[in-house]
């Protein structure tokens, strides 16, 4: 991968807009998923906190392994919540709500797979300056 942190901005947007989308058509959405209210306010609440949390190492001019490992660790057990969820309403939720939140575990999966196989590439360690000594030319 050209620019590892290309990954970071895809998985914070799309948290992001997911988030912001199931926030605002939360109603329509109950109706349509045969859900709780309360489990959707829940799926989109999460959905922007992990997206501030992908989108502030994003940002960062530095990143740990042990911050990425939390972000990809995150992802992992999104998409266990997003099956058990499916697991729990199945019968009662929609078809479609069973598609969405598949089609969130299998995306979530996806982006683990990637985080996983990109994460040396996406630490950044802190930039080392050169002493001023080395910089000068005779």
């Amino acid at each position: 991968m050209q620019q590892p942190t290309r990954l970071l901005w895809l998985d914070g947007c799309a948290a992001a807009t997911a988030g912001v989308l199931v926030l605002l058509l939360g109603r329509w959405l109950s109706e349509l998923h045969r859900l709780p209210p309360a489990l959707l306010i829940f799926v989109g609440a999460m959905n922007l906190l992990y997206a501030g949390y992908s989108l502030s190492l994003a940002l960062r001019r530095e990143r740990s392994l042990a911050w990425v490992n939390a972000l990809i660790a995150g992802n992992l057990a999104w998409a266990g919540a997003c099956v058990g969820m499916d697991w729990r309403f199945a019968g009662e939720a929609s078809g479609f709500a069973m598609l969405h939140l598949i089609g969130e575990a299998i995306f979530v999966g996806g982006l683990v797979v990637w985080e996983w196989r990109w994460r040396q590439l996406l630490v950044l360690t802190p930039r080392r300056t050169l002493p001023a000594a080395t910089l000068q030319t005779p």
